[in-house]
């Protein structure tokens, strides 16, 4: 079996197909996902999710790419954050490749989802695009480690070095692979793949974004978290079966519950 962990089945284009792809999940062996959060204003629709089906869960935070949206309070996500199928706080981080200017406020954001996350014990979930650099410092400062108090959580959609890799792993955080991962250019991040133990690492679609071939170009959904397993087990030379249980295994140790 596989999980899903990190999709936005909340997103009109998928909301409208919820059936469908919830079968889809099944034919696939895809027994459960995390549907995110990227804003305030439409977190009841990810919580209403959750609620609805078990083997969905949900987070609660603002993304980094959302300028004019309401900002969270670390107090205001602890409180939402309390709601029992809310299992991780984000996702939050920067990103430094789609916004530029004086983007002070972006990381006044993160660390108020870094504060969330501590005073919650719910684990951060981290969008790092062209600001790696001041992601692990931010991190760092404000102890998200789990060596500093923190939970840590995992580096979502990973697309950075080896070298970030290393050091949000030190901090207890995992690293989770999209279909980005089985694309013919993404022979670096294959490289990083296949360099990390399998039991720091988490898959996921990212849907309704990144599909993996063999579907790249269509709109991505949670049953193609499959074809990321798959192309990882071949990548690192193991057996389809040891990839399912180990990253399954990791998404139930990381968020803190049985399933």
């Amino acid at each position: 079996m596989y999980v899903d962990s990190h999709c936005h089945i909340n997103f009109p284009e998928l909301a409208t197909r919820m059936p469908e792809i919830m079968q889809k999940m099944a034919d696939n062996g895809v027994t459960h996902a995390l549907c995110v959060s990227v804003d305030l204003p439409d977190f009841p629709q990810v919580l209403a999710l959750a609620e609805q089906y078990p083997h969905i869960y949900a987070s609660v935070g603002v993304h980094p790419d959302y300028e004019d949206t309401p900002e969270p309070s670390a107090e205001q996500l602890v409180e939402l954050a309390q709601h029992p199928r809310i299992i991780a706080i984000g996702e939050t981080g920067l990103d430094y490749f789609r916004l530029k200017g004086d983007l002070e406020w972006q990381r006044e954001r993160f660390r108020q989802h870094i504060r969330a996350s501590r005073l919650s014990r719910k684990p951060l979930i981290i969008h790092t695009r062209a600001a790696a650099e001041d992601t692990i410092r931010i991190l760092r400062e404000e102890g998200a480690g789990t060596a500093d108090g923190g939970v840590a959580g995992v580096m979502h959609c990973f697309t950075e070095s080896l070298e970030v890799a290393l050091a949000a792993i030190e901090m207890g955080f995992y690293i989770s692979f999209s279909g980005i991962l089985t694309f013919k250019s993404a022979k670096d991040l294959q490289a990083v793949a296949k360099a990390l133990p399998l039991d720091r690492i988490l898959i996921e679609t990212d849907s309704p974004y990144l599909a993996p071939m063999p579907h790249r170009g269509k709109m991505n959904e949670p049953g193609f978290v499959r074809h990321v397993g798959e192309f990882l087990a071949d990548l690192k030379g193991v057996s389809v079966t040891e990839v399912q249980e180990t990253t399954t295994k990791n998404f139930f140790k990381l968020f803190q519950f049985a399933h």
